[in-house]
């Protein structure tokens, strides 16, 4: 199955990080990074989150430098136009998300 579509990108730096994550904690073979989001009611709105999962029937699924990733269709609107970095700085270090230059 080929898609063109890829709603969300993954900086080199946030993926050589997942790579090493997944290297180091055994996540299991045919496991991708989820991103997605989680609430969307009240004043807080939706947050976007990421971890590993496997594959769903309804997922986009894509490669982004070199990492398998899932987005389940119906939040795609939320995250398009966002791009997964990693931040490593003296205050905090850690994922973000940021807005795509595109």
């Amino acid at each position: 199955m080929f898609n063109q579509l890829q709603p969300v990108k993954i900086s080199a730096r946030a993926a050589e990080e997942v790579k090493k994550i997944m290297r180091t904690k055994n996540i299991p073979a045919g496991y991708g990074l989820r991103i997605g989001v989680r609430g969307g009611t009240g004043c807080g709105g939706a947050q976007l989150i990421i971890g590993f999962d496997k594959p769903k029937e309804s997922d986009l699924s894509y490669t982004a430098e070199g990492v398998h990733v899932l987005v389940d269709k119906k939040h795609t609107l939320y995250v398009i136009g966002k791009e997964v970095d990693f931040y490593e700085g003296a205050d905090a270090r850690g994922f973000q998300f940021v807005d795509s230059a595109s």
